[in-house]
């Protein structure tokens, strides 16, 4: 059983050109995508989380077709090995060719997220943000869209914590960062669930022009 939390990050040209570390089931799944950016990027969070876990249960890359990725009845991906679950928990994400996967003790309840650092259109912070973050992302112009795309990942990664994912008001979660260390740093923020007033706990940094929840 682990107790620590770990992380990851892959790239598009991390991937493997063969699939001999796909489980069969996964074979069939991959071969299903009509489109190929939808078949690379699930390509690229199951590797990421492959390797995540692999490094994590210590398995070397041969054994990485052994692992299979999940879906479980609330969506939540979960890892099996041989066909049984396996003693983690796991939170997948990608964007713009690069993917991001977290591995904790399987008690916890976690997730993660990535977004790259880009404008948005102003209509995604009046339709879901709180008056609170709307506040924080135009408090200066300069920043306006790493505090944009911050509090869009934070809520991302609270939401998949609820195992609820987009299928709740965004708005019900309130984000509130640190923002006061340099580029590259992990900083803290809270993501406090309105109905619930349950409190999570998470960590923050921009780099390479992304942000990471």
């Amino acid at each position: 059983m682990i107790s620590h939390l770990y992380w990851l990050i892959q790239n598009l040209a991390d991937l493997p050109e063969g699939e001999d570390w796909l489980s069969e089931d996964e074979r069939d799944i991959a071969s299903g995508f009509r489109f190929d950016k939808r078949r690379k990027d699930w390509l690229l969070g199951r590797w990421t989380v492959k390797r995540a876990v692999g490094a994590v249960l210590d398995c070397g890359p041969s054994a990485l077709a052994a692992l299979e990725i999940r879906a479980a009845a609330d969506g939540a991906p979960e890892v099996f090995r041989m066909g049984k679950p396996v003693d983690v928990s796991i939170s997948i994400s990608h964007s713009n060719a690069r993917s991001l996967c977290a591995v904790g003790p399987s008690k916890i309840a976690m997730g993660c997220d990535l977004e790259r650092v880009e404008a948005r259109d102003p209509r995604l912070v009046q339709d879901y943000f709180t008056p609170g973050e709307m506040a924080f992302c135009n408090a200066d112009p300069s920043e306006n869209a790493l505090r944009v795309n911050l509090i869009w990942s934070a809520k991302e990664s609270v939401l998949k914590a609820l195992r609820e994912g987009l299928r709740r008001d965004t708005r019900s979660i309130l984000v509130c960062p640190d923002f006061q260390n340099c580029e590259g740093d992990w900083n803290p923020f809270s993501g406090h669930c309105l109905e619930s007033n349950r409190i999570f706990n998470g960590w923050w940094r921009s780099r390479d022009g992304f942000v990471y929840t």
